[in-house]
């Protein structure tokens, strides 16, 4: 299965130097910056960015956006910025675009972001060749073009700039911009790992477990993704906690598989945060709490993830960690079924066919079933059958709908084509009392109700 990608990593701000007008003073000015005496930087940029000097002008700028010996002024980082950037100082210039694309200091304007981005990218500068290349693939600014960035980011990356060696390696993994090619990203994302950049070291184990441009191999997936883990990335976090946990490229350890998907999960990794409701509720690697599992579900369940909002569902229906709920356990249910998770359907379509939760409703019963069957859940297929002959049953006695012996044919009909064998019986039990028009107008409204998804029945 395919993997989720990082897509950007963007430039730390640093401060920038260029050839001073008073080469000593200026020293001096770096040196206690460097010393963390920021106090005595100050006094020694300062009046040389008043006298003109770009370079002084551009690090003024950074202590202000930084907040490093003066209160931080986004503002005043952005004044300084464009009298360096003015003079043509390629680190002003890029960082003037920065302060536009986030709007510090400045309204957010794209446009302006790429004009500076690209000045100091036109100089050599490798930052702005990276930002101006995430600009032409986001499109901001630009029309998007992912040939143009990917010609930023190959300039960038030639000059060993490790994130755009990484953004350049995804290009080829999409073929964006780009044949595809993962031998390719194999080699860019490599260049950008072996430099310490995290994303990069993800997605090197991402290509290691999924076999993309090397031979699969889960030790050295885990040995990449521990790497990046290291350095706090959450999405390697959680995916070294699954190695952990399904034994894949080191030894099953389900106490490390929790260590991992914790970091993450308080990062507020959603995946994460169902993988420890998990381990929680199975008492696997921890002592099992369902109060503890239902709290990292609900975590999970208000960040939008699926599974999460089907954990809390279970919890609640079965009254594991809370108090025991139908009604929460259909809303929670029916998120994730509006999601698209299978199983969830099959759950929400249970709670209708049950009038646990919500009125009984054979009609919203089938609708779920139908929904989580058509994506090959076994549960779903035996429950639809089930529930399309609960309906024929009411047509038939009345009970609770009027009497109609074509509707019940009809649901009977459809109750058989999903493999309920008694269904196929009762359909001709039924068939017994109807005129050959009856018959023919049942099967009509059986393919009719079907072929709309049971939204037409």
């Amino acid at each position: 299965m395919r993997l989720s990608i990082v897509l950007f990593s963007l430039l730390l701000w640093l401060p920038v130097a260029a050839p001073p007008l008073q080469a000593n003073d200026f020293g001096k000015g770096l040196a206690a910056y460097a010393r963390g005496d920021y106090a005595t930087a100050l006094s020694i940029f300062r009046p040389l960015a008043e006298a003109g000097d770009a370079a002084a002008q551009v690090n003024l700028g950074a202590m202000y956006q930084t907040g490093e010996g003066v209160a931080q002024d986004y503002g005043e980082a952005s004044r300084w910025y464009r009298r360096a950037a003015d003079q043509g100082l390629d680190g002003a210039q890029h960082n003037l675009g920065r302060m536009y694309e986030l709007g510090h200091g400045v309204a957010q304007d794209y446009n302006e972001a790429v004009k500076w981005y690209r000045r100091a990218a036109d100089q050599g500068l490798d930052g702005a060749q990276h930002n101006l290349g995430r600009m032409y693939e986001l499109g901001h600014g630009v029309a998007q073009d992912y040939n143009e960035a990917v010609k930023w980011y190959r300039r960038a990356a030639d000059q060993g700039l490790d994130g755009a060696q990484h953004n350049l390696g995804r290009m080829y993994e999409l073929g964006h911009g780009v044949a595809q090619d993962y031998n390719e990203a194999v080699k860019w994302n490599r260049r950008a790992a072996e430099q310490g950049n995290a994303s990069a070291q993800y997605n090197m184990g991402l290509m290691y477990y999924n076999g993309y441009g090397v031979a699969q191999d889960y030790g050295e997936a885990s040995r990449w993704y521990r790497r990046a883990a290291e350095q706090g990335l959450a999405e390697a976090q959680v995916y070294l906690g699954a190695m952990y946990e399904l034994g894949h490229g080191v030894a099953q350890d389900y106490g490390e598989a929790v260590k991992w998907f914790r970091r993450a999960a308080e990062q507020g990794d959603a995946g994460a945060q169902y993988n420890l409701g998990l381990m929680y509720g199975n008492g696997r690697g921890v002592a099992q709490d369902y109060r503890e599992a239902s709290r990292w579900f609900r975590r999970a369940a208000e960040q939008g993830l699926a599974e999460g909002q089907l954990g809390l569902g279970n919890m609640y229906v079965e009254g594991k960690g809370v108090v025991q709920d139908y009604n929460e356990a259909v809303k929670w249910y029916r998120r994730a079924a509006d999601q698209g998770n299978a199983s969830a359907q099959l759950n929400l379509g249970a709670m209708y066919h049950t009038g646990e939760g919500v009125a009984q409703d054979y009609r919203e019963a089938v609708k779920w079933y139908r929904r989580a069957a058509e994506q090959g859940h076994a549960g779903a297929q035996n429950n639809l059958g089930l529930a399309s002959a609960s309906l024929g049953f009411k047509y038939l006695d009345g009970e609770g709908v009027i009497q109609d012996p074509v509707q019940a044919h009809m649901w009977f009909n459809i109750s058989t084509a999903n493999g309920r064998e008694n269904s196929a019986e009762m359909r001709s039990l039924v068939e017994e009392g109807m005129s050959p028009a009856q018959i023919q107008e049942a099967q009509a409204r059986a393919r009719k109700c079907v072929d709309s998804h049971y939204q037409n029945c």
